[in-house]
């Protein structure tokens, strides 16, 4: 057991048990005692000049605080470590803390911190007792621009604005911010958000439907209305020329009574107006795509020109797109 003076032993309960090789020199132990601790195994050096004063697993915050140590005073937490402090759900599991450093800085990328050099840093960042977490936009783009495939990044986008993280305007800003610098997948799924997709497999189900030689235009998550003006449930996606209306089954959504119960309320009260609902689950759609295009199409085919909706009105849904 070491004992720590009393300033110390706050700093350490502070950092959760994490500090530097410069904090413990000035506590007053020298090289060869941080050598001893580390190689009994009491201690654990977790990043090069960064020591745990314990033995076992970092917890996630322990991460964080360790990286932003050694990484320096001005680093800020960006990318799907900044997005799990935040309480993003859906964001790829990883024990990587990505940083951002001034330009000028010469600290490199060790074990769990990646650091990256950023020629400006994020005036929106949010500050916290312990280090900066880049804004939700930010960290967002700096998190998809390390992914390789689309379906996470839909994820974390979809996730952002639908959960109120974030808006369209300040994502625009950031990805317009990163130029061209491996923003594809951002941008592709920015599109889709801004087109009116809400969510991941609402967009793979839109990709899966715009190969369609037959369909017509579909509108996704449209407002609907009665001849009278009266508004109705808003289907994932519908066709209006054919009156099919396409929903998204996700059991995350569908987990409490209370959610079935509202989704059961919505079908009926299309269903009493002619409306067709088709219902396909993220599986179904990321599986098979083909057959789930087949069944919209049949749907249509067998239901153009009905006129038993001739009262139901359909509207895009407005966009708070960019720069507005």
């Amino acid at each position: 057991m070491v004992n720590l003076s009393p300033e110390w032993e706050e700093t350490a309960h502070r950092q959760q048990q994490i500090l530097t090789r410069a904090q413990l020199l000035r506590a007053g132990f020298d090289d060869m005692f941080l050598y001893r601790q580390a190689r009994r195994g009491h201690w654990q050096r977790v990043l090069p000049a960064t020591y745990g004063l314990f033995s076992g697993v970092l917890t996630d915050e322990q991460r964080r605080i360790s990286a932003v140590l050694y990484a320096g005073a001005e680093a800020q937490l960006t990318g799907l470590a900044a997005l799990a402090w935040y309480g993003f759900r859906y964001g790829p599991p990883t024990n990587a803390v990505h940083l951002i450093v001034p330009h000028h800085s010469r600290r490199k990328s060790s074990g769990h911190a990646v650091i990256a050099r950023a020629l400006t840093l994020d005036a929106k960042a949010r500050h916290t007792p312990l280090y900066p977490v880049c804004s939700p936009a930010r960290a967002v783009v700096d998190a998809a621009r390390d992914l390789r495939q689309l379906r996470p990044v839909r994820a974390l986008v979809a996730e952002a604005v639908q959960r109120g993280f974030t808006d369209l305007a300040a994502l625009d800003g950031e990805i317009t911010r990163a130029r061209r610098s491996r923003t594809a997948l951002i941008r592709k799924a920015f599109a889709e958000v801004v087109a009116g997709t809400r969510s991941a497999p609402e967009a793979e189900l839109r990709e899966c439907l715009s190969d369609s030689p037959l369909l017509p235009e579909v509108l996704w998550n449209p407002r609907l209305f009665t001849a009278d003006g009266r508004s109705l449930p808003t289907p994932d996606a519908y066709v209006s020329e054919a009156a099919v209306a396409l929903e998204v089954d996700s059991r995350e959504y569908h987990f409490r009574p209370e959610d079935w119960a509202r989704t059961l309320d919505r079908h009926n009260e299309l269903s009493r107006l002619g409306i067709l609902i088709l219902h396909f689950t993220p599986a179904q759609i990321r599986r098979e795509p083909a057959r789930v295009r087949q069944m919209v199409e049949e749907a249509y085919a067998a239901r153009r020109g009905l006129t038993v909706t001739a009262g139901v009105r359909a509207e895009p849904r407005p966009q708070s797109g960019p720069g507005c």
